[in-house]
């Protein structure tokens, strides 16, 4: 048997396990490439969804010229304000602005009150075909609106208020989805809260009003931004509700506008003014509520 020399020995013996501070810097290293790696990533896709926003507000400060040659640059070589003057002082857009902005607010404040009752009822009141009612809203969200039109239009037209703002707003203040959203909410509030106003003398519709709407805000404001933010950008029912142009929306002119039909040549600058400016309010009205969209019923019910 050949003796083997110290350092021979050492070598033959087996390695054992790394010390432990290494693997965690080797995980470390890791989970910090990934995180770069999505980042960049998340970055990626955000620029994709933000630079068509981007070129539409730098689009609307060009020439008809420059945005002709140019249509995606982001800084315009010559800064014009041509296109907002164009909108607001040469053009009916003043016209569709009031317009949208009255249809909107009626929907808005009428299908609150109304999608809140609905819920309410079917929430809490017992009544006989109050599963049917239900599966009837379910089965109205399922189908695809295009498929409404042509009965709205016959029935608005029955109605005798075709191309006027009562068939502009009443159609749209109750929405199935509203109904569903409320209708849920008002279940996830206690009973016993109610239990306690009816017992001090409050009838159904004041509990309704004075104690569960209330604690029901964060689906208030969800139903809020939902309804001004459908009501301002629709543009299907107002074809098919009103002809006269002093009733006509922001949908529908800035859709005019578009197909070339109050302007001559491509017009990007013009187009894309009016596009910008529709588009504020929506996003005004969604940065000041979003905090608050959805959150849990306001309020505690000690047992």
């Amino acid at each position: 048997m050949t003796g083997m020399s110290v350092d021979q020995t050492e070598m033959l013996a087996p390695q054992g396990p790394p010390p432990r501070p290494q693997i965690k810097a080797r995980r470390s290293t890791a989970k910090l490439g990934w995180q770069i790696a999505l980042y960049a990533l998340l970055i990626v896709i955000s620029l994709i969804y933000i630079y068509p926003f981007l070129v539409q507000v730098s689009t609307s400060f060009k020439t008809d010229a420059e945005a002709a040659v140019s249509p995606v640059s982001l800084i315009p070589q010559v800064w014009s304000t041509a296109a907002y003057e164009r909108l607001f002082l040469r053009s009916d857009f003043p016209v569709w602005f009031r317009n949208s902005a009255i249809v909107t607010v009626c929907v808005t404040l009428l299908r609150v009150f109304f999608v809140s009752l609905a819920g309410y009822a079917l929430a809490r009141l017992q009544f006989r075909g109050r599963g049917f009612v239900f599966a009837a809203v379910i089965a109205v969200m399922a189908v695809p609106s295009v498929v409404l039109l042509i009965p709205r239009f016959l029935v608005i037209n029955q109605l005798g208020i075709y191309d006027s703002y009562a068939g502009m707003i009443l159609p749209l203040l109750v929405d199935a989805a509203g109904v569903f959203i409320m209708k849920n909410f008002f279940e996830s509030i206690p009973v016993s809260v109610e239990e306690q106003a009816r017992i001090d003398g409050a009838g159904t519709f004041r509990i309704f009003w004075s104690v569960v709407l209330p604690m029901a805000r964060p689906a208030l404001i969800t139903i809020v931004i939902l309804s001004f933010q459908g009501s301002w950008n629709e543009l299907s029912h107002f074809i098919v509700s009103t002809q006269s142009p002093e009733l006509t929306t922001l949908t529908k002119g800035v859709a005019s506008l578009a197909g070339g039909q109050l302007s001559q040549g491509t017009q990007y600058p013009l187009k894309l003014a009016a596009a910008l400016i529709m588009t504020i309010p929506v996003a005004v009205m969604f940065f000041i509520f979003q905090k608050r969209i959805m959150n849990s019923a306001q309020g505690a019910v000690k047992e």
